[in-house]
């Protein structure tokens, strides 16, 4: 039987693991040897494909056509690429995906296409070992992927030609690794800082259950920008002759140079360099760890904040361990900074390297046929996810930190009469408002029948799969009128942006809550001076003038104050209106039953079956 493998796509390296027949997860040599695959994938003019340590040595002379840190890439816009990575690579401008140009311009390549080759790379090993196919496999993420990063990932591994059996969370599968290698119980922070992601996770470990409590990090944040502060100062005091604009292979270059440096760091004290580059340039440098440690500083700082947020949002002060993930854990200073801030010094008899890929394997093997059943994973989603509704503001569904797989629904209603379709928007994101959050799909439930405002029931599902993907349906109960979409954006969350929703969500959390009350405020304003203006058409002759002269008084009051930004004031005139209005809606009453009883034996009405309604929010 074909075994299942689990496979880490990092932005640096990437890696394939299995268990053996004895139950034991093991990595399988790949390239040249080793069991570390690097991420770099490059398409030469010929149309060749090389992809490993052969592409990336070839990423200095040929940097355009050497693609490396696609992960950063995956499921983003032409809109989310940086300047410095504009410096290196070629893209094609336009579209909705990022393209890169390669192959000498001659071909266009996306990021899920690049993915695919490193990923057909390791399929490809996985089968020698086996002497045949594998079965299907588990592929980690970041645990703070979107969904369109997610996706992007799935779609790599199906043209890989790979059974994609789930994705799994770097910090879990990390989690997954450590607690069955060591049988322990607890709670423990992961802290993966890899090439191009940071991500933290605080988990629950007992009895083989594996429960993410909470987690944070920045999908734009690794090692990577350790290089680019080391390459720039590199670049500024080590290059001759000296230029103020690179070319993108002195560019890649010094960031090969100064990854270097960087790793002989962890080790050393003092490293010297003095590299040839391409066009006649040459970089000689001398840097010390302890000049190597103020430029990473700021770099390291910024994983500070999300894991506090992690840390508060799991409820706990702290916590029985830390795991190290990531080829940029190896840092000192990365290692002092994690102690310092949980209070501890982290566990690090794991390989940081391979652990990932080890607990993918683990995963695989358990959702495999025949595999592990000892195993629960339990993680959450990274970000609440709601629908707008009137007035711009957002009602959350499924909260941040909900354990998935999640499924959650809600009633909602329309808001004029006659209204036969709905608008549904699904939005994600910590804010109040609409306008805050990321707009993740938009589509509309037609044929809906014509009633008044606040009669039609519409049911709205969101469900999460165990891939953290999301599936939205939206119901109308009285005709059974069902609409269902799975939710795939065209591209992910810009650079930063996630870490910002949450940190922006407390910084504005008292501006949110008033504008929404605002907004809701107003909404309802606008319905009764609707719903009156109807009244007043139809069944004027039930109202004296003086009783209608006071009703014009009070929503004359309640039009003033809807202009202005107070929501008490609003809502105090809506209650004057409708105190000023009951006698007037008591008489309209009792005219329309009359005119429905006409001609009717009361008998007739005795047995008629009963109805309720329920409440609902406007959309």
């Amino acid at each position: 039987m074909a075994r299942a493998i689990g496979i880490d796509l990092g932005t640096t390296n990437s890696l394939v693991a299995h268990v053996d027949p004895r139950n034991r997860p093991q990595v399988i040599t790949v390239d040249e040897g080793r069991p570390l695959l690097p991420s770099a994938v490059h398409y030469a003019a010929d149309g060749t494909v090389e992809v490993g340590a052969s592409a990336r040595r070839q990423a200095p002379q040929r940097p355009v056509d050497t693609v490396l840190s696609v992960k950063r890439f995956m499921g983003r816009g032409p809109g989310d690429i940086r300047a410095e990575d504009r410096g290196i690579s070629s893209f094609d401008e336009g579209g909705a995906v990022v393209k890169l140009r390669v192959a000498g311009g001659t071909r266009s390549v996306t990021p899920i296409e690049v993915s695919a080759e490193i990923l057909k790379v390791l399929k490809r090993r996985a089968a020698e070992a086996f002497g045949g196919p594998p079965g299907g496999c588990v592929i980690t993420v970041p645990a703070y992927f979107d969904d369109a990063q997610r996706q992007a990932t799935k779609d790599a591994g199906r043209l890989a030609g790979l059974e994609v059996l789930r994705l799994l969370n770097e910090p879990t599968a990390a989690a997954l690794a450590y607690g069955l290698d060591k049988q322990v119980t607890g709670t423990f922070a992961v802290y993966d800082l890899g090439g191009g992601t940071f991500d933290v996770s605080i988990l629950r470990l007992e009895g083989g259950v594996f429960e993410v409590l909470a987690t944070g990090g920045d999908t734009h944040l690794g090692g990577d920008d350790f290089d680019r502060v080391v390459a720039a100062r590199l670049l500024r005091e080590g290059l001759t002759p000296p230029t103020a604009t690179p070319s993108p292979a002195v560019l890649r270059g010094a960031t090969a140079a100064a990854q270097r440096l960087r790793e002989a760091l962890s080790a050393e004290q003092v490293v010297e360099a003095d590299v040839e580059l391409p066009d006649g340039f040459r970089l000689a440098a001398r840097l010390t760890r302890q000049e190597l440690e103020a430029l990473l500083l700021p770099v390291v700082e910024r994983t500070s904040e999300p894991c506090r947020s992690a840390l508060r949002d799991s409820g706990l002060a702290r916590v029985d361990g830390v795991v190290l993930v990531g080829g940029a854990t190896r840092t000192p200073l990365v290692r002092r900074h994690v102690q310092a801030l949980f209070g501890q010094e982290p566990l690090s008899d794991l390989d940081p390297d391979t652990v990932v890929a080890l607990g993918a394997a683990v995963q695989a093997d358990a959702l495999d046929q025949g595999g592990r059943e000892d195993v629960l994973l339990l993680d959450v989603i990274p970000l609440s996810l709601g629908v707008e509704m009137m007035g711009g503001v957002v009602e959350k569904i499924i909260l941040r930190n909900s354990t998935i797989p999640a499924s959650a629904t809600q009633q909602f209603t329309t808001y004029a009469d006659g209204q036969t379709g709905m608008v549904i928007h699904v939005v994600q994101g910590e804010r109040e408002l609409a306008r805050d959050g990321r707009s993740l799909a938009r589509f509309t439930l037609k044929g809906i029948p014509p009633m008044p405002a606040g009669v039609a029931r519409v049911e709205i599902t969101y469900a999460v799969d165990a891939d953290g993907i999301l599936q939205v349906a939206a119901k109308e109960l009285a005709t059974g009128l069902e609409q269902t979409i799975q939710v795939k954006p065209t591209y992910g969350l810009g650079e930063d942006q996630i870490e910002a929703m949450l940190i922006e969500s407390i910084e504005h959390a008292e501006a949110d809550v008033t504008e929404r009350f605002l907004r809701e405020w107003r909404v309802e304003g606008d319905r009764i001076l609707g719903s009156l203006e109807s009244a007043f058409a139809v069944d004027a002759e039930l109202l004296k003038a003086t009783e209608r002269a006071a009703i014009e008084q009070r929503l004359a009051g309640l039009k003033r104050a809807m202009a202005g930004d107070d929501y008490l004031a609003i809502k105090a005139w809506i209650e004057s209106v409708d105190a000023a209005t009951q006698a007037f809606a008591e008489r309209r009453m009792d005219k329309h039953i009359k005119k429905a009883m006409a001609g009717h034996r009361v008998d007739e009405f005795a047995q008629a079956p009963r109805t309720t309604r329920e409440g609902g929010d406007e959309e």
